[in-house]
């Protein structure tokens, strides 16, 4: 028995990207009916879908899917979660950590959905200014908390291999809410962000 890859993608939607791929590799001045170019359409539409697949998610749906009610005010911190998006302006990828925090009102929410809603943001064309508010306000509206906290460091492609091409710039983006927006809370999680316990 051979080796079968098992994917799901919409055919229609395969289909279409194929074509216009093809037409792209064309126009950049390759023979898109070489060898080593022959499946790279079909590859690019695919993973063009897998990048993009957060427009079908739907992220407090994902929050609340793991609702508990627990009455506990204490921060919730959640750091290094792994990023991959791409930058709608020039459709090259950006990646780095998101780092998480609430403090509870009355209801947590699963550890792993945090991260689960950094890709359903993610997984779409973006900047970095909007995934990071998109984040917090998920939460927010999912859990009601006292307060959110998201942060963002991110490498940008376009900013690396193109353009001004400087290779060691990070981008840091952040978002605050409730008891965030107070010096002393937002303080203590940036400390903890910064601390590496292992």
């Amino acid at each position: 028995m051979g080796y079968q890859k098992q994917e799901i993608y919409d055919e229609s939607t395969t289909l279409n990207l194929q074509g216009k791929f093809r037409d792209v590799i064309a126009l950049l001045g390759e023979d898109p009916h070489r060898e080593g170019l022959l499946k790279t359409p079909e590859r690019m539409a695919k993973a063009m879908q897998f990048c993009t697949q957060g427009y079908q998610t739907d992220a407090i749906a994902i929050l609340n899917s793991a609702k508990f009610h627990e009455d506990i005010s204490e921060m919730v911190l959640v750091k290094d979660i792994e990023l991959y998006s791409m930058c709608e302006h020039h459709m090259l990828p950006f990646f780095g950590k998101a780092h998480i925090a609430y403090i509870p009102n009355g209801w947590i929410t699963g550890l792993s959905k945090l991260a689960r809603v950094v890709d359903a943001f993610s997984h779409r064309l973006q900047v970095q200014e909007r995934l990071t508010t998109q984040i917090l306000d998920a939460i927010k509206e999912s859990l009601n908390p006292l307060g959110v906290a998201v942060v963002i460091e991110a490498k940008h492609l376009c900013m690396m291999m193109r353009g001004v091409q400087k290779q060691n710039s990070l981008t840091t983006t952040s978002a605050f809410y409730g008891e965030f927006e107070k010096h002393t809370t937002r303080s203590e999680f940036m400390k903890l962000v910064g601390t590496r316990l292992n």
